[in-house]
């Protein structure tokens, strides 16, 4: 009999979850974490899956308020949820990443950068066109109604770090945030990985597919860049691929207004 300490020592088990929720997320986890933070890779799209729901459902609100509804204050809210679940994480790496290009060539320096807790001025403008890039996207999705899209794209952006994390090398010399998930990553992590968030993808559509082939060729890109800037990857990065990646797709999904359901679904095939 397969018992539940089993089933945490599995490096695909629920433990792996909570590493995941304890390292993505703000969301409490009171069962066991895995101790080897790679068996988390996994489960990342389920992160995705989890974060992408939260925002949707919260999204729903406005059309069972008693006035009537206002998007762009719907979108606040949802920028500001997606923030405070995330603990603000990738958009640190998108700010110290957009310090560290800002100035100097040295890989060295690069890194040092990244790693110093300082926000400069380059860091400060991404962060601001960042925040305002997700209130206007999610104004645009709320207002059409296509909010439903964050759940596919959450989960993609997620896998993507899971992309990067299992095919390129760690940075730094020294220890890091990021060093024990790249360390004792596997290409069967890359491929349980993939193969969770393409089964997601499906049932939203052939566009959802074709986004997570966008998505796969814009994190390769960025891995290319990575590994000529920096040499590898850093925690930084990924949350910076994430980012990229998540919005990128969302303004893909904005661009078509109400008529998402028509590109994104399964039915215009038969048609």
């Amino acid at each position: 009999m397969v018992t539940m300490m089993a089933i945490f020592d599995n490096p695909f088990g629920l433990g792996g979850l909570g590493t995941a929720l304890k390292t993505l997320t703000a969301i409490p986890w009171r069962g066991r974490e895995s101790e080897d933070l790679a068996a988390s890779l996994p489960w990342f799209p389920v992160v995705g899956l989890l974060l992408g729901s939260i925002l949707y459902g919260l999204s729903l609100s406005w059309q069972i308020l008693p006035f009537f509804p206002w998007p762009a204050g719907m979108a606040i809210l949802l920028a500001a949820a997606d923030i405070c679940l995330t603990r603000g994480l990738h958009l640190d790496g998108l700010a110290d990443w957009a310090d560290s290009i800002g100035g100097f060539f040295q890989r060295e320096k690069r890194l040092a950068i990244m790693k110093d807790t300082s926000l400069g001025a380059f860091g400060v403008l991404a962060l601001v066109l960042a925040v305002l890039a997700k209130w206007i996207v999610f104004e645009r999705l709320v207002s059409f109604g296509s909010t439903i899209c964050l759940i596919p794209v959450f989960i993609i952006s997620r896998d993507m770090m899971v992309e990067l994390i299992t095919t390129l090398p760690y940075a730094r010399a020294g220890e890091g945030m990021g060093r024990p998930f790249v360390m004792g990553a596997s290409t069967r992590q890359r491929v349980l990985s993939h193969g969770a968030t393409v089964a997601v993808c499906i049932p939203f559509g052939p566009l959802f597919l074709l986004l997570f082939c966008l998505g796969w060729i814009e994190t390769w890109l960025f891995g290319i860049r990575c590994r000529h800037a920096f040499g590898g990857i850093t925690g930084d990065l990924l949350g910076t691929a994430n980012e990229m990646v998540a919005m990128t797709l969302l303004m893909i999904c904005a661009l078509p207004g109400d008529r998402l359901s028509s590109y994104a679904g399964w039915g215009w095939l038969l048609q």
